[in-house]
């Protein structure tokens, strides 16, 4: 694997690379560069199989980088400001490391990258790596909370469900947050070992169902915990898939 860093703080430069060296050793180092000009330049020109980027450089923005030449490499941004974590999910972003990032949270990236090119089966071969990115399985939920922005983690999601055309997580903690995403979509972003779409307007954790009961017309009545706020009933035609499911039948 050939990756290219960019960054334009000595001391950031060396302790990614430091890092990278240890966790990746067969990777390889093709470049640093520390300017959004050089990057475009050297993209340009050059292809590697993955970028590790800072947001703010020495001549401005990387964001810019976008603008000028087409990116399909995956990027694991680097930076010490939260607040563009929105745009980097819009782009080819594998992850979104807040300064100062250990070992640890770079290894759950690269694991996630090598994850998505590796071990993932698809019906058909993307064209480039948006493709593969809404195809891989989501791990984690971008929430916005007034002013600020925080992550949810996907075994932390009990539901989802529809309600008023507006689509909710809804947590173990039970709490519940709005998500920019319909059942159909997550339904394919899922993790289908623990996800299931139980209902035409709800999926359901498989971990939060508490609760099985046989129900009129040779259907079946869930329950969860923390409840769904609306009744959950799995048709006939879906009741022999989801037991199935339920017993960790997964094809």
């Amino acid at each position: 694997m050939k990756y290219l860093i960019v960054e334009d703080e000595r001391f950031a430069y060396e302790e990614l690379k430091r890092m990278m060296t240890k966790l990746r050793p067969g990777y390889q180092l093709e470049k640093q560069t520390k300017t959004v000009i050089d990057t475009i330049e050297f993209l340009k020109e050059s292809v590697v199989d993955l970028i590790l980027m800072d947001i703010r450089l020495a001549d401005g923005n990387c964001f810019e980088i976008f603008n000028h030449v087409e990116v399909s490499t995956p990027v694991i941004f680097t930076t010490a400001y939260d607040e563009h974590a929105i745009k980097a999910f819009k782009l080819n972003s594998i992850d979104y490391l807040l300064k100062p990032f250990n070992e640890s949270e770079l290894e759950a990236a690269l694991t996630k990258f090598e994850h998505i090119f590796h071990s993932y089966t698809y019906r058909s071969t993307p064209k480039n790596f948006e493709q593969i990115l809404s195809l891989k399985t989501k791990n984690r939920f971008l929430i916005s909370k007034g002013e600020n922005y925080h992550y949810i983690e996907t075994k932390e999601i009990a539901h989802f469900y529809s309600e008023g055309g507006v689509v909710f997580l809804h947590t173990f903690s039970d709490r519940r947050f709005i998500v920019n995403y319909t059942l159909d979509q997550l339904e394919q972003q899922l993790d289908s070992r623990l996800f299931f779409r139980v209902s035409r307007n709800c999926i359901g954790n498989v971990k939060a169902i508490i609760n099985v009961a046989k129900y009129f017309n040779s259907r079946l009545k869930l329950f969860f915990l923390p409840e769904c706020p609306h009744e959950v009933l799995v048709s006939r035609v879906r009741v022999p898939d989801f037991l199935k499911w339920m017993d960790g039948v997964v094809e």
